[in-house]
Order: C-alpha cells, then sequence, then structure tokens
C-alpha cells in the first residue's frame, strides 16, 4: 500500500491492490472485507471496534502484539478516518492495542499519499518533532538524521538503478533546506541567555530555500541560537534509553573535533542594523551536562552574506550532541537572517580515554556516561561503567565489535592499546559500515592478518607470523589510504596490504574481540595528513 500510494490517493484503490498479494482465503483478507462492510453498514467507529475485539481480538489472537487484530486496527482507522492525518490518528490511539506501531503505519501511509499538506489540518505535528529522525544501526553514524537527509538517500539508491547521476543539493552539504518545509532538525535553543521572540523557519531565497531565522530585541547578552543534533541530544533522552532497554538509541556522534565546519549565512536588507553570527556547538562534559562552545563571532551587515569556517575544538574526549549558528548584537537590534547551508569535512582528531580513571565502584553513581554511549555496542559485555578501562570487550561466541564513526570518513589512522586477557582473536577495524563490512587488523598469539569483511564473507589480504601475549599491552594502528592498508604494532610497521577491488572507501572504526576478553585503555583517531 505504501509503494502505491506515493502515485495513487484513492484509499480503497489502495486497499483493492494490496489484498491481491495475499491469498483470497487468508485470516487477514477475511478480516479486511469484514472491516470493509462493517464500514459500509455501522457509522460510528467505536461500534466497528467493538466488532473487531468480537470477532477479531486478543482473546483470539493471543500474545504481545499479535498482527492479526492490530493490522485490522490499522486497516478500520484508515477507513473511518475520513483521509484526515489527524482524525485517523486519533482512532487508531484511541483503539489501544499496539498503539505505537499501528499509529506509525497509518501515519507512514497517509504521509506519503497525502503529503505535507494533509499534515496541516490539525495541531503542529511537524514543529515540535523538526524533522528529526533518530535511527538505531550498526553503522554508526546514520543513528542521527532526518527526513530531508533520508529522503536525498532514497532519492539516489532509485537514481543510481536507473543510472543516473545522484543529487547533491548546494554541492552536497550536509543541511541544505533545499524543500519547501525543511529543517533538517534545527530547532531553537530556549535558556536565560537567549531570545524569547525568535522563530525558525523554512523561508524561499532567490537561490531556492533556506533556515530562516526572525530575531526581535537582542540587547547585549541576548542571543538567537539554533541547533540540530550530532548525537543524542540531552540527558533526559540517555536517561529514558538506559531504562527502556529494548529502545535504547544506539549512536555515534557525526561530529568531532578536528573537523571543520562550514556554513553560509544571508542578512536580510531590511535589517535595522548589523548582527554578528558565530558557529557553535554543544558537547558533554564530566557531568553529562551539555557545555557551549563557539567560534569568534561575525559582523553581518544588512544585505549582506557571510561563509563561515571552524574547526571544532579538542573536547577532552566527550562527544559532541550539537551544531548550530548563534546571532547575537546590540541595542535590541532585530531583523531576519538564512542559514542557506552549513555542512563539515575530515576525519576527527580525537584521543579517547576514560575520563573517570583508577577504582569505580564508590563513584559510579558521580560518574559521565556519554563518553562510552558514543559507541555502539555489539559485545556480550564489556560497555559497562564498572570497568576500570576505557573499555572492556567481552565475547562469548563469535565476533563481537564496539563500533564508532561515520560512512564519511575515508582515509584515516586509528590507534587503540589493547590488553588481551584471554581471547580466541582481537584488534582494530576501520572504513567499518556495520558488523559485515569493515578492514580489519586482527591478532592472536601466533600471527597478524590484515582481513576484508564484506557482506559477512572474510578474505585475508595479508597475514605474518607473530601476534601478541595474554597480559601484555600493545598498541595497534592502522592507517587506510586509498586501497592501501598498513597495520603497526608497538610502533613498529609488522605488515602492509592492498584491496585492488577498492571495496570499501569510507567508514568508522571498531575495536573487535572474538571469543574473549579484551582490556582497552585509549584509543585516537587522526587524519593522514598530520603524519
Amino acid at each position: 500500500m505504501e509503494a502505491q500510494a506515493f502515485v495513487e490517493s484513492d484509499l480503497n484503490v489502495l486497499i483493492d491492490t494490496a489484498v491481491r498479494f495475499i491469498p483470497p482465503d487468508s485470516t487477514i483478507a477475511r478480516m479486511i472485507n469484514d472491516i470493509r462492510e462493517w464500514h459500509e453498514d455501522v457509522a460510528n467507529w467505536h461500534d466497528a471496534r467493538s466488532l473487531m475485539k468480537e470477532h477479531y481480538g486478543y482473546d483470539k489472537y493471543p500474545g504481545n502484539c499479535h498482527m492479526v487484530p492490530n493490522h485490522g486496527l490499522i486497516i478500520l482507522s484508515l477507513l473511518y478516518g475520513d483521509d484526515d492525518f489527524q482524525k485517523s490518528l486519533m482512532i487508531v490511539n484511541t483503539c489501544g492495542w499496539d498503539t505505537d506501531c499501528n499509529s506509525g503505519n497509518v501515519g507512514c501511509l497517509l504521509g506519503i499519499k497525502n503529503g505535507l499538506a494533509g499534515l496541516e489540518t490539525g495541531p503542529d505535528f511537524r514543529g515540535p518533532v523538526a524533522d528529526r529522525l533518530y535511527i538505531p544501526s550498526a553503522e554508526t553514524g546514520t543513528t542521527i538524521s532526518d527526513a530531508l537527509r533520508e529522503s536525498v538517500k532514497v532519492a539516489n539508491i532509485g537514481r543510481a538503478l536507473q543510472g543516473e547521476a545522484p543529487l547533491a543539493p548546494k554541492n552536497g552539504a550536509r543541511f541544505h533546506f533545499s524543500q519547501a518545509g525543511s529543517v533538517h532538525g534545527f530547532m531553537l535553543e530556549e535558556g536565560e541567555e537567549t531570545s524569547g521572540t525568535a522563530t525558525v523557519v523554512n523561508v524561499a531565497t532567490a537561490k531556492g530555500y533556506g533556515l530562516g531565522i526572525n530575531f526581535t530585541g537582542l540587547a547585549t547578552g541576548r542571543v538567537a541560537r539554533v541547533t540540530t543534533p550530532t548525537f543524542i541530544p540531552t540527558k533526559e533522552a540517555r536517561d529514558y534509553f538506559e531504562k527502556a532497554q529494548s529502545y535504547r538509541l544506539l549512536s555515534s556522534p557525526t561530529l568531532g573535533p578536528g573537523q571543520c565546519v562550514r556554513a553560509r549565512v544571508l542578512a536580510d536588507a531590511g535589517n535595522g542594523a548589523a548582527a554578528d553570527v558565530r558557529l557553535v556547538a554543544r558537547h558533554y562534559d564530566l557531568g553529562d551536562e551539555r557545555s557551549l562552545i563557539g567560534q569568534e563571532p561575525r559582523s553581518l551587515a544588512p544585505g549582506a552574506d557571510v561563509e563561515l569556517c571552524w574547526t571544532v575544538p579538542d573536547t577532552g574526549g566527550q562527544p559532541v550532541c550539537a551544531i548550530g549558528i548563534e546571532i547575537s548584537g546590540t541595542g535590541g537590534v532585530s531583523g531576519d537572517v538564512v542559514l542557506d547551508w552549513l555542512t563539515w569535512e575530515g576525519v576527527p582528531e580525537v584521543v579517547l580515554t576514560n575520563p573517570h580513571p583508577g577504582p569505580t565502584r564508590q563513584r559510579r553513581q558521580h560518574q559521565s556516561l556519554m563518553w562510552k554511549r558514543a559507541w555502539v555496542d555489539a559485545l556480550d559485555s564489556g560497555n559497562s561503567d564498572r570497568y576500570p578501562e576505557f573499555f572492556r570487550l567481552i565475547q562469548n561466541e563469535g565476533r563481537g565489535m564496539a563500533l564508532h564513526g561515520t560512512r564519511e570518513w575515508e582515509d584515516y589512522r586509528f590507534r587503540a592499546t589493547m590488553t588481551p586477557h584471554m581471547c580466541r582473536t582481537g584488534g582494530i577495524a576501520v572504513r567499518v559500515q556495520g558488523l559485515r563490512r569493515y578492514y580489519a587488523l586482527l591478532l592472536d598469539e601466533e600471527r597478524a592478518r590484515l582481513v576484508r569483511m564484506l557482506n559477512g564473507e572474510e578474505n585475508v589480504l595479508a597475514e605474518v607470523a607473530g601476534g601478541w601475549r595474554f597480559g601484555e599491552t600493545s598498541e595497534l594502528q592502522l592507517e587506510v589510504e586509498g586501497e592501501r592498508l598498513v597495520g603497526s604494532i608497538d610502533g613498529n610497521v609488522v605488515i602492509e596490504a592492498s584491496d585492488p577491488d577498492a571495496s570499501l572507501t569510507s567508514g568508522g572504526v571498531a575495536l573487535v574481540c572474538e571469543e574473549g576478553r579484551i582490556g582497552c585503555d585509549e584509543v585516537a583517531i587522526s587524519p593522514l595528513s598530520d603524519s
């Protein structure tokens, strides 16, 4: 139904199309026919819901959230919702049972079918969300995203299948606001120093669309600040996901120290005076509070534009959780500016270690945790705050990994200090694109190997005698540049290889442990240009 909804707006035609793909004598087909008959004869959706419960309720289809009754509520709410987004969601929520999944399916179908205009008939569904998407994934850099970014990805998949060049609005800027209404997750920050009379909205410009920021009365010490997440956005979100283990937000920061952020900002010609603008970021501190950092302000005269450039400074190993711009002035300056685009390049330059070294049991409740949440944990155990190391990797069976970074990283150096306590194999990986795509330097007691894992199939690119000893700490380093891989142990190059197929051109990093336990005290990531 959702695929057809891109080209078909009649709900009954969509249902007719969908049921042709399932057996006509199946339970789902029979239930859909019943609901459509009830819709013809029963005016009140409450009564139709009672019929659903009587014929297809949880007493007949038991379990946590059986698909049959919940599928029925989706069809029921669509039919009784009169093609209205608000009314349809009200019905499906009020009907109960598996409300989150049912609402998601109803909202998705109506959103595709009716477009953004369909969301404007009731309360503001879009403003509080600001297009933000959180997508748990083993490919760590994809977790923090937004509706337009994902839409461009999907469109480019289709274009690739058709042999067409990919879309790259505004020279491929990460945030480009190039579709009407898009805000890429940017929202006004609220606080003692921020203006209470600022607004943010997508606006048309001479060359397309941008993020419009209207501000009023910015006296000295008052600012208008708009930011978008680059990591788990708030301490409260962390606390929630810690309690709801099955819905934890697994994520890695998309931006880090050493990366260069650029943005273009335009001032409206009708502004009464110049305003100051600057790039700013938020990072977590040792108390898991969001600290503000930023560049020196630049003056922006009415009708002028400026391109900002700022290298994110060292944050003490703490994850950067937001990026944005800040507007300030004197004398109660008011006006409008447009953020045309914002993007960043390069690889972070960062050293990561435990900010709370030493015994931890008595101090656990006072420790920050977000620095560990910056790694996606695909291990049986190891990402606990009770261990003194930066990471303790524990894997009972098979290969486990702790992943970090983004798909945009290309050529760089990854170093880790590791102590194998008892393990079959361990090491480090680069250009990681999830659990089944990466290059790795792997060691056991007898050898060192450079391997390529591609879609779950492992190939050894090079192998040399000599590994590591249990209980002895080794500094492992893996450089990747183009198709070349260079592995070092304790500062000495021990193995090199190339992948002539250039199978993996970019990706993040990972710590690897196979059947055993490894301690890791420190990791470092840096661009090769600094060597």
